[in-house]
């Protein structure tokens, strides 16, 4: 059994990241010291390192939650399930994507559009492109 400090360096995370999901109710501890100090168990620490790689995965915390009740209670749901909340964030992933690829293409044309000297930028054409609406007109250097 772990204090909760070391539940939290063995999972990678701070006792108050710890204390963050038990107050959203996603782990709990069933046991305290006569100190009244908790305890947890190796099936906390792995409850704790599934949330944790949910999170680095960007799943909110609903689905975290969605996923842990899969988790902990099998019989009673299908892989689709889980698939499903997979393929949502999948989805919400690669329409990111889309948008940065758009970003970039933009960021791209300005920085090509201009030259770059030292000269005043009185005439700077990423200032009147972006003042302009970024409607690709775009005058001087």
């Amino acid at each position: 059994m772990f204090r909760i400090g070391e539940l939290a360096k063995r999972a990678g995370v701070t006792p108050d990241t710890v204390r963050y999901y038990e107050k959203q109710q996603m782990i709990d501890h069933e046991v305290r010291t006569e100190g009244g100090f908790r305890l947890y168990t190796d099936k906390d620490l792995q409850r704790l390192k599934f949330i944790r790689h949910a999170r680095q995965l960007g799943f909110t915390l609903e689905s975290i939650r969605e996923l842990l009740s899969i988790r902990i209670d099998p019989e009673h749901h299908t892989c689709q399930e889980s698939k499903s909340i997979v393929q949502a964030r999948l989805n919400e992933v690669e329409t990111r994507i889309e948008e940065l690829q758009t970003m970039q293409r933009s960021l791209q044309r300005l920085n090509d559009a201009c030259c770059g000297t030292a000269h005043s930028s009185i005439y700077c054409s990423i200032l009147e492109t972006l003042e302009q609406g970024a409607n690709g007109e775009s005058g001087g250097c």
